[in-house]
């Protein structure tokens, strides 16, 4: 199976074709929905129900990475070459590789325009910047087994840009030790084109024949 991106496939290879890993990988992603949750938790009464998983911008990005590894567990075991591939899977794994690059992204350059008030701080800027440059390594799995389409890459770049227009037109950014100003914004933009862009780089097409 065709693949591009940075991650060799051997390692790749590694946490999705070997059961232990794969499952663990899952359940670690799990965990990590949970804690990121938690982070949101108490500004979350103040946001409508439905509103939820673009407002939680992190989680949100972790937990389709996990229902994109989940689509993986039919065929523990197997090479990622005999893992099936549609339209479907196309926009899931899509979505979920571009959330989490621009999330990822957007956590270190948020944290880091906010540097004062949040350097030298051990977890609120180091294990921040390390676990988020995480989400986009962990990102670069998903052209190994994920394909994508043109329709797939409109669908995520629509959802990012609505959801940048959620947060700072009508308020709903992530929890800030500071006011976002307009540096943030743009790049925000930015980082939602550039993720769409990336994602159509390091991910096969999907192939017409195999629909």
């Amino acid at each position: 199976m065709d693949t591009r991106g940075p991650l060799p496939r051997k390692y790749a290879r590694y946490y999705l074709e070997n059961t232990p890993s794969l499952v663990w990988l899952v359940v670690v992603n799990a965990v990590a929905v949970l804690v990121g949750v938690r982070y949101y938790v108490e500004t979350m009464p103040d946001v409508s129900t439905f509103l939820w998983p673009l407002y939680a911008d992190s989680p949100t990005a972790l937990f389709l990475m996990t229902l994109s590894l989940v689509t993986l567990w039919p065929f523990l075991g197997k090479s990622l070459d005999e893992v099936p591939v549609n339209r479907p899977l196309a926009y899931l794994h899509t979505i979920a590789l571009v959330w989490l690059v621009k999330m990822g992204v957007w956590t270190v350059v948020a944290l880091n325009l906010g540097f004062d008030v949040y350097f030298p701080a051990a977890w609120a800027y180091f294990g921040i910047v390390i676990t988020h440059v995480g989400f986009v390594a962990e990102g670069f799995l998903v052209p190994h087994y994920g394909r994508t389409t043109r329709g797939a890459l409109a669908t995520a770049l629509v959802l990012a840009l609505g959801n940048d227009l959620l947060d700072y037109g009508f308020g709903y950014y992530p929890p800030l030790r500071y006011d976002p100003g307009p540096t943030l914004v743009v790049a925000t933009v930015a980082l939602s084109v550039l993720s769409v862009a990336v994602a159509a780089r390091v991910m096969p097409r999907l192939d017409e024949s195999r629909r």
